[in-house]
């Protein structure tokens, strides 16, 4: 969150930082323009880069997706593309990047219709305008040039203009193959202006943008039962037809419609299954043959890809009806459901809630808001078990990579896709559910924060007024909020106020981590240990052993097991080179934890009993609360609020 002012205002520094930046954006996009006939072209261009230039519209956009790979620390590549806005649905975009690799290196995926499916505000939209983006951006650069026709209306590849008598010779010398027929405006102007010289036909560089309808096209339905058939593929322009006094002269057509703003780039259409059946038999013959016939015309070649996303329940719908099968099999579906991640769906959050106005994006939210909301928003998409509680926080904890007892992080991957039900992630809470009760809570409320609970009380608000959602699943709904803030918030804040309690808590914490490790080595063999204050040696500290065990509940019976298991974990660690600290052993760190906050539980206990604090126990608290501010993530009100929650948890234990 920004501090208040500060994006109303901004500093003269940052205001000369973001200049600097747009002058760069402008030099680095500053791109070289070509403009020539096409005696000139083939010299100047084609010879330099001739598989480049002759490139495919998928070859194209998976040229572009490599363009944005980087290396990680492992030495993997990952594409830099998505990772800035969308978050939690990795699958689904490697699925996506694989269908272009696959597509661009010729195989029968690339005459297929790429779909898009899954639930509302689960980022199919994005991905797709981030494609369009990023094909802007690379259409500007010297690897991402195009050329077309000048003056044509689907921006067609000079390569057309090779008659196809020569085209086996044009492969022979620079190694390329053509395909696709001049459109039927080129061909006319060919002759009419030209008189059939081909080689004096003007060519260009071309830009792919949106705005322009360059490269990019866009169809949205409207009412499917007027939807006509000219918003894609035009029609007769009355106005044009006095001039050149036929209806079927190609220069009188209007070549307004989406799929010849697509041509070279991409076409996406938006609820693609609301659409009348003709327009998807124009679709797919489009991806499969590479060409639309329109009345009067031959066959028009267009080379596009075309990007359709729709919802689950209209492709239901459409699994109904059997007539659709030849359809369905024309279509690589590709599923992009919601994240099963809390930590990534929390980022989602952040992410919306930086793009909203200063009122909402000024006010301080604690540390767990998000998190805690996100946890909820994951129960509501997860399929419950038989243990239902215990299962479900397990799957939770499992899809954010926490390790969990039994299952060890190198089985994490594993754990989660055989526990994956078919249907998870497709149906449950959506983000924008969750921050329309965050912005509710954010109104509703007068001061400048918001806890945990205020956003857990309005997310309850918004289901029990919501008057789409039955009855059941209102129910079950609340029970998971009530789920959430027992075995999700109740733990994170009591840790934050158990940190805060101790001047170096980590130190502290390591140190105590440390103590147990030697005597529990010492007690396994059954050797004496040298007491570090007066160098004497002794047994092993049972007591303290015990201590410390029973606070995660490890019996007398089962304590041997524990401790083995404890110093396998940590030889393993020592092994590979790698410190066992706090974070390597979930049970022990939950048992330090709670070691520690008894030895501190008296400032606690003080904050709830007494009515009337005196200056000592006042001083205590604010040491508390300020170590709360200044190291967790809090501000003074909603540090206050989780010493008080905490202190009434205390007093029901």
């Amino acid at each position: 969150m920004t501090q208040p002012g500060d994006a109303l205002h901004p500093r003269p520094s940052d205001q000369d930082s973001f200049i600097e930046s747009l002058s760069l954006f402008a030099q680095q996009h500053r791109a070289g323009h070509w403009s020539g006939p096409f005696s000139a072209f083939m010299p100047e261009v084609l010879a330099l880069a001739p598989e480049r230039v002759a490139r495919s519209s998928h070859q194209y956009i998976w040229d572009m997706i490599r363009a944005t790979f980087v290396q990680d620390a492992d030495g993997k590549d990952h594409c830099k593309l998505f990772e800035d806005e969308l978050f939690g649905i990795d699958e689904a975009i490697d699925r996506v990047i694989d269908y272009f690799k696959a597509a661009a290196a010729g195989s029968e995926v690339g005459r297929r219709l790429l779909l898009l499916l899954g639930p509302p505000s689960g980022g199919k939209s994005t991905l797709v305008i981030l494609l369009k983006r990023g094909l802007e951006e690379y259409s500007y650069t010297d690897e991402g040039a195009q050329y077309a026709i000048t003056g044509c209306p689907v921006h067609e590849s000079p390569l057309h203009l090779v008659p196809h008598s020569m085209r086996a010779s044009c492969r022979n010398t620079y190694g390329i193959d053509i395909a696709g027929e001049l459109c039927p405006h080129c061909r006319a102007r060919l002759e009419d202006q030209f008189s059939g010289d081909f080689m004096q036909m003007p060519v260009e560089r071309f830009f792919i943008s949106e705005a322009g309808r360059s490269g990019i096209g866009t169809y949205a339905p409207h009412d499917p039962t007027t939807a006509d058939l000219a918003d894609l593929v035009g029609s007769i322009d009355l106005s044009k037809v006095a001039e050149y006094g036929d209806e079927g002269d190609p220069r009188a057509w209007s070549w307004s419609g989406a799929v010849y703003a697509a041509s070279r780039g991409v076409l996406e259409m938006i609820e693609i299954l609301k659409v009348k059946r003709e327009f998807l038999y124009l679709l797919l013959t489009l991806t499969q043959e590479k060409n639309v016939k329109v009345s009067r015309f031959p066959l028009i070649y267009l080379d596009e890809t075309i990007l359709a996303h729709t919802n689950l329940a209209e492709f239901r719908k459409f699994l109904q009806e059997s007539e659709n099968e030849a359809l369905l099999d024309r279509m690589v579906i590709i599923q992009v459901p919601y994240t099963l991640n809390y930590r990534e769906e929390a980022r989602i959050y952040h992410k919306l809630i930086s793009s909203a106005a200063p009122a909402f994006r000024d006010v301080h939210l604690d540390p767990h808001v998000l998190h805690a909301a996100a946890v909820f928003a994951i129960l509501s998409r997860i399929q419950e078990s038989d243990d239902k509680e215990v299962e479900l926080v397990r799957k939770v904890r499992i899809h954010a990579d926490e390790e969990v007892e039994g299952v060890n992080r190198s089985d994490v991957r594993r754990v989660k896709e055989k526990d994956k039900a078919p249907d998870e992630g497709l149906a449950g809470v959506s983000p924008r559910f969750v921050i329309n009760a965050l912005s509710n809570a954010i109104i509703q409320s007068n001061q400048k924060s918001l806890s945990t609970m205020d956003v857990l009380l309005a997310l309850k608000d918004g289901i029990e007024s919501d008057a789409r959602i039955d009855p059941k699943k209102k129910r079950k709904w609340v029970d998971y909020l009530v789920l959430t803030r027992k075995d999700f918030y109740n733990r994170w804040v009591k840790e934050d106020v158990h940190k805060a309690l101790f001047v170096s808590f980590e130190q502290e914490a390591q140190d105590l981590l440390n103590k147990y490790l030697d005597e529990v080595e010492a007690m396994l063999d059954n050797r004496h240990i040298k007491d570090p204050i007066t160098s004497e040696e002794r047994r092993p500290d049972e007591r303290f052993l015990r201590a410390v065990e029973e606070k995660i509940h490890i019996s007398e019976s089962g304590k041997q097991s524990f401790r083995q298991e404890v110093v396998r974990k940590a030889m393993g660690a020592y092994k590979r080179g790698v410190k066992f600290g706090l974070d390597s052993h979930l049970q022990l760190n939950d048992a330090v934890q709670q070691y520690l906050f008894e030895q501190r539980r008296d400032v606690l206990r003080l904050v709830s009993s007494a009515k009337r604090p005196d200056d000592e126990v006042r001083n205590k608290v604010s040491a508390v609360e300020k170590r709360l501010v200044d190291e967790y993530g809090y501000d003074s009100h909603s540090a206050r609020e989780a010493l008080n929650y905490v202190t009434t948890l205390l007093a029901q234990e």
